[in-house]
């Protein structure tokens, strides 16, 4: 992977980082629903708008429409099923189950897609990665009770955020630029969340303090991100990319740590440290591994 490309994820997963820390700082009578539709409903038409002349070029290529549409229907799915998920299987379970799953399936799409299986690099790493993943979330997950229900929308969660990824890659293969490729595939699925959000979102939209967290949720993490994170895409393999992106709780647990004060335990920081030496087997040079 390049340098550039492993930047954009790093500042991808920092912003992705920040968005437990600013949505807890909402009203309680806002509900995950409401942030998840706002932040990929509202930021997927503004991503589509700005990106708009690449989209509509995307859109031209007939081989990227089936792509933009199942890339759409991940991004209905997963901020639904990922917040439902953690509601029922509680935070560190949903989010652990999610994030972990999210690679593995994104790496099977990819192979039955371009019939490249991922390298043994890359399952190592991903092992490796997938360990310190289950030692942050149960570093911080508490008391909460692990529901089957929840685990299984995780689930669902983890294969959508795999196929907005794969099918964002699969549009720029077929000849679009990084621009158009995921405005196109967020503009096709922000639409059909902002029914979501006009049912859920009253209290987000009615208070100015709840609104400009939702703006920034929605300008940050989800537009500037997920260019950033489209750019990688025209740098790696999806797989990869979603390895990397593993490192997502790693900032979020060090903003928790250092801004609300959360209290990690040893093995907590373990899994940092397996999450990173994870992402560092599957993007250092072989050269220099």
């Amino acid at each position: 992977m390049s340098s550039s490309a492993l930047l954009a994820l790093l500042v991808s997963c920092l912003m992705w980082g920040t968005t437990g820390v600013v949505a807890a700082g909402m009203s309680t009578d806002v509900s995950t629903f409401a942030i998840g539709s706002f932040t990929m409903g509202i930021g997927g038409i503004i991503l589509a708008v700005f990106t708009w002349p690449a989209v509509h070029r995307a859109l031209s290529i007939p081989e990227a429409r089936w792509w933009v549409l199942l890339g759409g229907i991940g991004v209905l799915v997963y901020p639904l099923a990922f917040y439902a998920g953690m509601r029922d299987a509680g935070v560190a379970v949903g989010n652990t189950v999610a994030l972990g799953s999210g690679p593995l399936f994104a790496g099977v799409i990819e192979w039955l897609a371009t019939r490249r299986r991922p390298t043994q690099r890359w399952f190592l790493a991903l092992g490796i990665a997938g360990v310190g993943l289950v030692l942050v979330g149960i570093a911080r997950g508490g008391t909460s009770e692990i529901g089957l229900n929840g685990v299984l929308l995780a689930l669902i969660a983890g294969m959508a955020y795999a196929l907005y990824s794969v099918a964002g890659s699969r549009v720029i293969a077929a000849g679009a630029n990084f621009q158009g490729s995921m405005g196109a595939v967020f503009g096709a699925g922000a639409l059909p969340l902002l029914v979501v959000l006009v049912v859920t979102g009253g209290p987000l939209v009615s208070d100015f303090d709840n609104l400009a967290r939702g703006a920034y949720l929605a300008l940050g993490p989800l537009v500037l991100a997920y260019l950033l994170f489209g750019y990688a895409l025209t740098r790696a393999s999806a797989s990869l990319v979603t390895l990397v992106t593993l490192l997502e709780p790693v900032f979020a647990t060090i903003l928790a740590v250092i801004l609300l004060g959360e209290v990690l335990p040893p093995i907590g920081w373990v899994g940092i440290g397996l999450l990173v030496s994870g992402v560092a087997v599957a993007t250092v040079p072989r050269r220099l591994a």
